[in-house]
């Protein structure tokens, strides 16, 4: 979910959400947008995702035990549960809600309180914190593409804002992973992350904090 310290807010909302040479054109959009990182701005590549999930290839179905580094050396190496789930429609789809708060118990620790899910709304998640905050997480961008040999790419661009005392803070974080299928019972990714201020200063954003890390997935029981 920066140069010094990943904004433990931001990696709430989602997790962690892939290449493969000889793509097909449409899938060229995230490998170029990759090409640029960490100097992203906005507007970015990404159509508004509606009431739509992020649907994952099936063999991400089931329970897994995630380990997270920093590229960079400067955080500590996290672990954490998550599973992906079939959706009324048989269609593979994270258990954000499950998820979001399994990594932020390990970020945040009392912190964070629970993590509930929009029922209108599977791109839409409350956080609520202690100090009597609660911060809102929308995804409000999104692309994914499907290179062959157990590849996967997923790109989201999420608004968030943290609700307490003073003024709402407002930010918006853009986070790409790629994750290949290593054999049924583990998965590698990458994922690079920057941040953007509030939409509120306009629709043209530069990056102004990235970060670069690794996930491991291994299958639990």
């Amino acid at each position: 979910m920066p140069l010094v310290r990943r904004p433990l807010l931001a990696l709430l909302l989602s997790l962690v959400v892939l290449l493969s040479g000889g793509l097909p054109a449409a899938a060229s959009t995230l490998e170029q947008r990759l090409e640029g990182w960490p100097a992203w701005s906005l507007p970015a590549p990404l159509p508004r995702p509606g009431a739509r999930d992020l649907v994952y290839p099936a063999w991400f179905e089931g329970n897994w035990r995630a380990t997270s580094a920093d590229l960079s050396g400067v955080e500590p190496e996290i672990e954490y549960a998550v599973r992906f789930i079939q959706d009324p429609s048989g269609r593979i789809v994270g258990d954000r809600a499950f998820n979001a708060n399994s990594i932020g118990r390990a970020l945040l620790g009392e912190q964070l309180q629970r993590v509930r899910n929009d029922p209108q709304n599977p791109n839409r998640q409350l956080a609520d914190l202690s100090g009597d905050r609660y911060l809102e997480s929308t995804v409000v961008g999104r692309r994914s593409e499907h290179p062959p040999m157990d590849q996967f790419l997923a790109d989201e661009l999420s608004l968030q804002v943290l609700h307490g005392p003073g003024d709402p803070r407002v930010s918006q974080v853009e986070t790409l992973s790629r994750y290949v299928r290593i054999d049924a019972d583990r998965i590698e990714a990458q994922q690079w992350q920057v941040s953007y201020d509030s939409p509120a200063a306009g629709l043209i954003a530069e990056a102004k904090r990235h970060w670069s890390g690794t996930l491991v997935l291994k299958r639990q029981p």
